[in-house]
């Protein structure tokens, strides 16, 4: 404030809208706002101290995929040095890329982990479940992930979903809550305003959470390449035997491909996404340094699952029919 003129001894100020225009001070900006990438990575490793401070036993979804790698890392960093409060759950196909399955055990075993893990294979042998025509396993995966969950007394599960992915994983929340059967119903979802999460839940729900809702493929792979976190060799091109069957490049296995009429054939590819070879298509692609797969995501206009993953073009709604029964 400027000093106006006086009456009676007092000094009475001018307003500010009074003085010209440059005489105000000028406001200087903060010298280290944060990234966006400093603030998702903030986001998330509240989000994993919250379902510490909350819960009694979460566990970390991990199939060895970029997703849940990224998530992994991340629970690394908010309790570091001490180490991650919570055990690992993988659900297996016996349909996984073994370069995956590798990946995964090598984790484990690097960060002392421990890892559950529920066998689709174990529930056909018992005949509980049973194989589809077309092979895939990956709409069998939710009575074993929902009979682990119940089983071990699980009350977070973290996933690795973002909203970005797939319209019924842009539905929704942080914290999402599951019945007593894991089934997800939309109409339950609950407010998450100012980051404030409610985890409450009754004796045999429990919480599915996704720390990397509000991240893009692309943040995963810049975050990726800022932290050089390690990856599976799959997911940066390489030369494979692969054939076409709905316009992807399937990798043929015992699972059923390929079928008569379907030519195995060389091909330099990678994967934008890791989940069953059954529903997981190759990409086409000349990208082996971070650096190039950063560039040719930049440049996609599909996400990874509309453009490679067969399981989710079943129907409109075949994501959402899946989760509302306990898919993850």
């Amino acid at each position: 404030m400027t000093p106006g003129p006086t009456t009676a001894g007092r000094t009475h100020a001018l307003p500010e809208q009074a003085l010209p225009q440059q005489a105000l001070p000028q406001r200087a900006l903060p010298r280290h706002a944060l990234s966006h990438l400093d603030a998702l990575e903030s986001e998330a490793v509240h989000i994993f101290r919250e379902v510490a401070g909350e819960f009694e036993r979460p566990v970390i979804l991990f199939s060895g995929g970029k997703d849940s790698i990224v998530m992994l890392h991340l629970a690394l960093k908010a309790f570091a040095p001490a180490p991650v409060p919570f055990s690992l759950l993988h659900v297996d196909t016996g349909h996984n890329f073994p370069e995956v399955l590798e990946y995964r055990d090598h984790v484990v075993a690097a960060h002392g982990l421990r890892l559950h893990v529920a066998s689709v294979q174990d529930y056909i042998d018992r005949g509980v479940l049973r194989e589809r025509p077309d092979g895939t396993r990956n709409p069998l995966q939710t009575v074993p992930l929902t009979e682990k969950i119940q089983a071990e007394r699980f009350d977070a599960v973290f996933g690795g979903g973002r909203r970005d992915e797939e319209k019924a994983r842009a539905k929704e929340r942080v914290f999402s809550l599951r019945d007593e059967f894991s089934q997800w119903d939309p109409r339950r979802q609950r407010p998450e305003l100012w980051n404030l999460y409610n985890g409450r839940h009754a004796a045999g729900e429990h919480v599915r959470v996704f720390p990397l809702s509000n991240w893009t493929e692309l943040d995963v792979w810049q975050y990726i390449a800022r932290e050089g976190i390690e990856l599976p060799e799959i997911y940066f091109a390489h030369e494979r035997e692969v054939f076409q069957r709905a316009g992807m490049w399937l990798t043929a296995g015992e699972w059923g491909g390929p079928k008569d009429g379907e030519t195995i054939e060389k091909r330099q590819v990678r994967y934008r996404t890791v989940g069953d070879m059954s529903c997981t298509g190759a990409v086409d692609s000349d990208a082996v340094t971070l650096d190039q797969v950063i560039a040719e995501i930049a440049a996609s206009r599909l996400t990874e699952r509309g453009a490679t993953r067969a399981d989710d073009k079943m129907s409109e709604a075949a994501m959402e029919d899946r989760k509302r029964e306990g898919y993850f």
